[in-house]
């Protein structure tokens, strides 16, 4: 199911949750699911891709509801926002774990790499005294599908 939690997600659910209950943050129904389906997702939703996936258990969940919550999640630091070349819709990561993200500029798909970074982070607040809270990156280029379909489109 898709807002069940289950053990091999709960360390993250639950830091949301505390984290939630500290800020004094309403823990509703409806925030609980899109907090385990964004934890469980490992593709990049948008919020209609949510809404659809919702919708069935929670009929009575909104499009706004879902783009609410989201923002107040990218807002406390849980989930970040990718936007693609060319695509005026945007996609939602969430940040449990270190990672690059790589987007395509031709078709916007969107993968990623675990990679270790030099901490970069640690640099930034040592250059300009900043407490860094939350890093995030995104590569941009061309994926290996587009760039054969490159190749062998005749002009």
């Amino acid at each position: 199911m898709l807002t069940e939690v289950t053990e091999d997600i709960m360390p993250e659910y639950q830091g949301v949750i505390d984290h939630f209950k500290r800020k004094h943050i309403r823990i509703t129904e409806s925030r609980r699911a899109i907090v385990i389906y964004m934890i469980r997702a490992h593709h990049h939703p948008s919020a209609e891709q949510i809404y659809r996936d919702l919708n069935p258990q929670f009929p009575s969940l909104s499009l706004a509801t879902i783009y609410n919550n989201l923002r107040m999640l990218v807002d406390e630091g849980f989930v970040s926002e990718i936007k693609v070349t060319n695509d005026n819709t945007t996609y939602f990561d969430f940040m449990g774990h270190d990672h690059v993200n790589v987007v395509c500029e031709v078709c916007g798909r969107i993968s990623d790499l675990a990679i270790e970074l030099p901490d970069i982070a640690q640099e930034a607040s040592q250059q300009t005294g900043y407490r860094v809270t939350k890093s995030q990156f995104t590569i941009y280029g061309i994926c290996e599908d587009c760039q054969r379909k490159n190749e062998t489109e005749v002009y």
